[in-house]
């Protein structure tokens, strides 16, 4: 089994998801090679074979010239799956792929489970396993689902290029509007979930991330009552996070939130229901009245 990673840069740096790409390969136990339209001077560590175009003369986005260099990379390695980030880049660039290849495309995959591909459906409120049924797939991994995995060593680099026509041109990148957190870098995340009770103890919950020196994160029907800003917010339609330690706080592990944040190294949930759906990932459950549990731990934790 085959795997060809679509790597990304932005303004001339690598980005790091790129890494997670080699982490979803690494779940399927497939080899790799890697397509990159980037710069000479900042490469991978990758030991593999790894196909790079220059973007200064292919521009960093092209859309038809991206995908015939892709095309190519495919004619050359044969793999028997094309791997995209979840991203502006590859929602984009995995369609036109998948339909000029006449293969099955999956997208926004969150794990593999028995050798197949799980996917969030129904507004992420449910998930799902499928297959393709083409010997060729494209696929698209969500952020955050997988481990960044660096590879190492010095890649086996071949220079490529092409040739494309396009009634489209890439004028530059909006910078996206600022959040107060990026919880993707936190390594301690304390989430307030709907269990806290009211908008008054937010600042209960937030008082531990602080005093372990980490983020605040909150669930989604947090967000949506006007507790906390969205830009907190963990789950398939917030941040995708994979903290060292996580603890949710009055969260019952809706799907999608457990989508966002079950590759997390340690999980503590904190619920007075012990049949909460979090309790079946956590690595601790707390049977207990958060708002009185929280303030104990704070007052130990920091003193």
């Amino acid at each position: 089994m085959k795997a060809l990673l679509i790597g990304e840069y932005r303004e001339g740096r690598l980005l790091d998801t790129t890494y997670e790409l080699c982490g979803f390969a690494q779940a399927l136990g497939a080899e790799t090679a890697m397509l990159l339209v980037g710069n000479a001077t900042r490469l991978p560590a990758y030991g593999g074979t790894l196909y790079l175009a220059d973007a200064a003369a292919c521009g960093e986005y092209h859309p038809d010239l991206h995908k015939q260099l892709i095309l190519d990379a495919i004619q050359k390695e044969n793999p028997d799956y094309v791997v995209f980030m979840h991203s502006s880049y590859g929602w984009d660039l995995a369609p036109r792929v998948a339909a000029r290849l006449k293969a099955a495309q999956i997208s926004e995959i969150i794990a593999i489970v028995n050798g197949q591909f799980e996917v969030g459906c129904c507004n992420a409120k449910m998930r799902r396993t499928i297959k393709p049924s083409t010997p060729r797939a494209v696929l698209t991994i969500q952020a955050g689902a997988f481990p960044a995995v660096q590879p190492g060593g010095t890649p086996q680099v071949q220079q490529v290029s092409a040739t494309a026509d396009s009634r489209v041109s890439f004028v530059g990148y909006e910078p996206a509007e600022a959040k107060d957190v990026d919880l993707a870098r936190a390594e301690v995340i304390v989430t307030a979930g709907r269990g806290i009770g009211k908008k008054d103890n937010v600042p209960v919950i937030q008082a531990l991330a602080k005093a372990l020196g980490g983020e605040l994160g909150a669930s989604r029907p947090v967000v949506d009552a006007g507790w906390v800003d969205h830009s907190h917010q963990v789950g398939t339609t917030g941040q995708t996070v994979s903290p060292k330690l996580y603890i949710a706080c009055g969260v019952s592990g809706a799907i999608q939130h457990l989508a966002g944040m079950k590759k997390s190294d340690f999980i503590v949930a904190i619920n007075k229901d012990k049949d909460a759906p979090i309790g079946e990932i956590a690595d601790v459950l707390v049977v207990a009245d958060v708002m009185q549990f929280i303030p104990a731990l704070t007052a130990k934790v920091a003193g």
